[in-house]
């Protein structure tokens, strides 16, 4: 079976397995998009070389103008549509924050941390089918949580009652996709993904650095973030 075919039934996997989850307050809503936005995650999912990939890059979880709002991790709309060619009808959850529609790929808003990450690629190598041939981006967790003001809550900063059920489904999926792309290189996007690789990874012979998160929210992401990125993964070796 291919990596494309591995990697689409561990993700049916996980977002049945994330279904099944509670989170109490000050978590409200929660939104799980490969369960609203499965066709444009699925069609994203079968770029992948369906011989694996030696770079897996792997972020946190969705954020609210990205993933969320297009099934693709770190999915700026412009670039999802454009420069990945993914555009197909996005549905809408279950319950939807007042706050923060799905608008699909009408939305409005840019997720800063998608346009500079895969800005970075389509500068670098022209063309996602080019980028595709040895590289991919997961996320370690599919789900978005939101407060009843509409802030984001990432996972690392839900109670150890919840978190763990959660971390113990996205463990599962990320040894499943590593198992799938058997990559060379596995590269945490930000402190937190690194450590989830770590923790994953264990004794498998797969190397595991990370780059600088890309948010706005980071002083030094906003002091030329691809310059840094690039430095890093020539420094190690990925790139030349």
């Amino acid at each position: 079976m291919s990596a494309t075919k591995k990697s689409l039934a561990a993700a049916r996997k996980l977002s049945k397995a994330v279904e099944k989850l509670q989170f109490d307050e000050p978590v409200t809503h929660v939104y799980n998009p490969l369960a609203y936005a499965w066709a444009t995650h699925e069609q994203y999912l079968q770029r992948m070389n369906p011989d694996g990939c030696r770079v897996l890059l792997l972020g946190m979880n969705p954020g609210p103008w990205g993933m969320a709002q297009t099934g693709v991790p770190f999915g700026q709309v412009a670039t999802v549509r454009d420069w990945l060619g993914v555009d197909v009808k996005i549905k809408k959850p279950k319950i939807e924050h007042p706050k923060r529609p799905i608008e699909g790929l009408a939305c409005q808003r840019s997720e800063v941390s998608g346009e500079r990450l895969w800005g970075l690629f389509r500068t670098r190598f022209g063309t996602a089918e080019a980028f595709f041939e040895q590289h991919f981006v997961a996320n370690y967790c599919p789900l978005v949580f939101m407060e009843a003001s509409g802030k984001n809550r990432t996972p690392d900063k839900l109670p150890a009652g919840e978190r763990e059920p959660l971390d113990a489904l996205c463990d599962a999926h990320l040894k499943s996709l590593l198992a799938a792309t058997q990559p060379e290189w596995a590269v945490g996007v930000g402190v937190y993904a690194e450590k989830c690789l770590q923790r994953v990874v264990g004794d498998c012979p797969i190397k595991i650095t990370r780059i600088l998160h890309p948010s706005p929210a980071s002083p030094a992401a906003n002091r030329g973030w691809a310059e840094a990125a690039t430095a890093k993964l020539v420094e190690e070796g990925i790139w030349r």
